[in-house]
């Protein structure tokens, strides 16, 4: 399974958990997750390599703790998540 198709199920992951997801240029400014006013933000930086942006928005599912694998989960996604 090639990063960009990991990478677009794990951002699919996020949002049916309930995260709202930004891709944006975040220039000097960090990807990952926070929570403000109750709701999960995931940012990830459109500046960076596919493989990096997966491993941003990994981290922060993984720091989250809100985020469960589903069944249909790829093996790739399941691995990386841990």
């Amino acid at each position: 399974m090639h990063s960009i198709d990991v990478l677009e199920e794990a951002i699919e992951l996020a949002e049916s958990s309930g995260f709202e997801v930004r891709r944006e240029f975040l220039g000097e400014s960090t990807g990952g997750a926070c929570r403000i006013a109750g709701q999960w933000l995931l940012f990830v930086d459109l500046s960076l390599p596919t493989g990096e942006q997966l491993e941003q928005v990994v981290s922060g599912l993984r720091s989250s703790g809100v985020v469960t694998p589903r069944p249909s989960t790829s093996a790739a996604l399941r691995s990386l998540l841990g």
